[in-house]
Formats: structure tokens, C-alpha cells, sequence
């Protein structure tokens, strides 16, 4: 038995609204003073955004790092002020856990900008494989655990713009906000797997995979 949403489950469930404070980070003293409240959280969320390139061959460096604590969202407008010592720090520290979701995907698109390594990350992929849950995107994911669904609607939007839409502020809370919510629901051990209405039999191509 896995647990495995589908389209047609998910378009049928209620739109998420991310319920926390969104902060716009703009300059690198906003970004060291958010850091500072950051840091003295012991699991926060993360993701990133990227102008989406329509030229083969070509990838756009990060624009956007969003980092999520129990009650607010930071976005770090990266394309205005650069990857800063400080969010390396983060990166970097063995004390925070950092929870995201296809974070070979952040590190590629990051590492255009500086190196650094990588400590203390979870990848929701992997993580909850022991949950029984079979689904990779983080849409079906969280439909799976919390019975809403995540709009993808402004994923391709431009995120190197002047100034972000509140569509995409919200997009860009809820996926980071996302990713720290279901790692500490599945870890709290409410999430009863056992009765979920998602519960389905292993195909046979799915057991050989």
C-alpha cells in the first residue's frame, strides 16, 4: 500500500492561503537583520525561484531564496544584492535544519551564484518515502497530508521584476512555509497514514520500479 493522490483528487481540493507575515527583503541590512531572527529557529522552510528561461541551453541565475519560520516568510530578493556571507552561514550550519523539496535543483541554480556546502538539509522526496507516501511534488504532497491544494499559477512568472504581485509573494511564502509544515506534521506522528483516503494498492509496474 502507498499513499498517491491524483489530478483530478487534488483539483478538488480548497486553495491554500498562506496564514503567516510575508517580509520582502530587499538590501543586504534587511537580509542580515531577517537572518538574525532566522537563525534562532532550530527547522525552518526553504525554496528558491528563478526567472524562467525560454532559450535551450540557458538557465537564469537564483532570484529569489524564501525561508519560512513557524509564523512568517522571508523572500530574499537574491537578484538585487547577491548570495551575502550571512545566508552562507545558514547554509552552512550543522544546527539548523533546513527543509525543501528537489534541493538538487536549489543547489545547481545557487552554486551559479557562489559555492558552498550544503548542511543539515531534508529533502521531502526522500523523507517521505517512509510515510508511505509515494508522490515527489510538493502539491500532491501536502494535498496528501493536509487535504488543500498549493496553486502553481505564478511558477513561471518573472521573479528578477521590480517589485513582486502579491500573487507572487504568496506563491513564493506558501512553498517554503509548505515544506517546514509537513516536515513537522509527519514528525509530530499525528498524521495517520493507516486511514488517509489516499491509501491505494501498489500497481505491478510500480512494485518493479
Amino acid at each position: 500500500m502507498v499513499l498517491s493522490i491524483s489530478k483530478e483528487e487534488l483539483s478538488k481540493l480548497p486553495t491554500v492561503v498562506y496564514p503567516g507575515d510575508i517580509v520582502v527583503i530587499n538590501t543586504v541590512e534587511e537580509a542580515k537583520a531577517a537572518l538574525d531572527a532566522i537563525c534562532r529557529h532550530s527547522v525552518i522552510g526553504f525554496d528558491t525561484e528563478t526567472r524562467p528561461s525560454f532559450k535551450k541551453g540557458h538557465a537564469n541565475k537564483v532570484a529569489l531564496i524564501q525561508i519560512a519560520t513557524d509564523d512568517a516568510c522571508y523572500l530574499f530578493r537574491i537578484n538585487k544584492f547577491g548570495l551575502i556571507d550571512e545566508m552562507i552561514d545558514l547554509f552552512e550550519n550543522d544546527a539548523i535544519v533546513k527543509v525543501g523539496l528537489s534541493l538538487k535543483d536549489d543547489y545547481l541554480v545557487m552554486h551559479k551564484s557562489r559555492q558552498f556546502q550544503h548542511r543539515n538539509f531534508v529533502d521531502l522526496q526522500t523523507f517521505v518515502k517512509d510515510y508511505m507516501i509515494s508522490d515527489c511534488s510538493l502539491q500532491k504532497i501536502y494535498g496528501i497530508i493536509f487535504n488543500g491544494r498549493i496553486s502553481k499559477s505564478q511558477r513561471l512568472s518573472n521573479w528578477e521584476a521590480e517589485t513582486l504581485t502579491g500573487p507572487q509573494q504568496m506563491y513564493a511564502a506558501i512553498d517554503a512555509w509548505a515544506c517546514l509544515k509537513i516536515f513537522t506534521e509527519l514528525l509530530s506522528n499525528s498524521f495517520d497514514a493507516d486511514n488517509s483516503p489516499y491509501l491505494k494498492e501498489v500497481q505491478p509496474e510500480e512494485s518493479k520500479a
